[in-house]
């Protein structure tokens, strides 16, 4: 048996075992219900029967004492009617019994919780004796339900534990594998760098080299950014316009001219905490997405505002757009509309806005067939 079916089946084996337990114990507690409750019916019995043989004494000759104790302990709610009037109660809040409809109703209640007690008082004359519930047995009642509760609640956060740790698990294993990606792109990335000092050396055409280093440099910005997954990366004091810009600016050049490109920000510094090349990476993320909405075709608008507390920046395009319903969903890790993907773009611009920059990211508005804005904001 591999590893992976005995997990399955110590998972189930413990899901079957805690509802044999389970099970179990409602029963235990439904035949104990049942064994109290044929207990009451026996005491309600011999209160009757002692009211009974009270009402026939002779109380000159007759010794009564003992069932005066018995019907003087009686602490459950009691009505004793004949011909469907009541003649008797004991244990009742006189609020109710002034008032007749409360009244009814509490008798409509008693006779829904047990069968009356029939007792013949004279040949062919009989009372009804209609009897509650004790105060133990009506929480004991209710235990069942509080189990289930507690156990269902134990569960949840059992499953939620597990969840977690495996989360833990996979975030660890996904930054693991982004350090190892990083570390294996550095030894390529290094040769480039060397061979591009030769090729300046050897005075190639300016324009190519120095399309060629922009590229390296870009290699050596990814590089960086894998090696900054799973750790806290260091926010300083950046202008996020020019920031902006230039990652707009590098994507613009390399992408179709079929795509047409649009930049409107303020004319002043920003300063926020930024991570330069995690900052760069959030919209990158969001401008691939947004020409991979309009299948490499259409209008894209890259849009800085600001107003008295925050930072928003839009990104704005003509593409299929997001049905309401998907608006948070896009950013769950896994999510994609594509035949090929992870899905893991806007989950990971995400975590980079909200956990490591303290901002927000959303789907400001999306119109099916006329185009998406997503928007970004930060704190001031």
């Amino acid at each position: 048996m591999q590893f992976s079916d005995k997990r399955n089946f110590t998972r189930w084996f413990i899901i079957a075992t805690s509802f044999v337990i389970v099970s179990l114990i409602l029963w235990n507690t439904y035949t104990f219900f049942q064994i109290f409750k044929n207990e009451e019916r026996i005491k309600m019995e011999l209160w009757a029967n002692s009211l009974t043989t009270i009402n026939k004494a002779d109380l000159e000759n007759t010794d009564i004492e003992l069932p005066l104790k018995i019907i003087q302990n009686a602490t459950i709610p009691i009505i004793i009617t004949e011909h469907d009037t009541i003649i008797n109660t004991k244990n009742i809040d006189e609020d109710v019994l002034k008032n007749k409809s409360k009244a009814v109703l509490f008798l409509a209640d008693l006779k829904s919780q047990n069968d009356p007690i029939i007792i013949q008082y004279v040949p062919g004359k009989f009372q009804y004796f209609y009897y509650g519930n004790s105060v133990l047995l009506n929480k004991l009642k209710y235990y069942p339900i509080a189990l289930v509760l507690i156990i269902v609640l134990f569960g949840a956060l059992v499953y939620n534990y597990y969840k977690s740790t495996k989360m833990a698990t996979q975030n660890k294993l996904w930054a693991g594998m982004a350090k190892e990606t990083a570390h294996q792109i550095g030894t390529p990335l290094s040769s480039l760098i060397g061979w591009l000092e030769i090729m300046k050396a050897d005075n190639i055409d300016e324009v190519m080299v120095e399309e060629i280093e922009k590229d390296i440099s870009r290699l050596q910005t990814i590089t960086d950014r894998f090696s900054k997954i799973g750790s806290e990366p260091i926010l300083e004091s950046t202008d996020v316009v020019m920031e902006t810009k230039k990652s707009y600016e590098y994507l613009q050049s390399r992408f179709s001219k079929q795509v047409s490109f649009a930049f409107e920000a303020p004319s002043q510094q920003i300063n926020i905490p930024l991570n330069s090349i995690l900052h760069s990476w959030t919209i990158e993320n969001l401008v691939k997405n947004s020409i991979d909405a309009m299948k490499g075709k259409g209008s894209l608008a890259v849009k800085i505002e600001t107003d008295e507390n925050l930072i928003k920046i839009k990104v704005i395009d003509s593409g299929k757009g997001i049905p309401k319903n998907q608006f948070k969903s896009v950013f769950e890790p896994g999510f994609t509309t594509k035949k090929r993907g992870w899905g893991l773009g806007l989950s990971l611009t995400k975590r980079i806005v909200e956990e490591y920059h303290k901002g927000k990211i959303k789907v400001l508005q999306s119109e099916i067939g006329k185009g998406t804005t997503i928007q970004v904001s930060f704190k001031k």
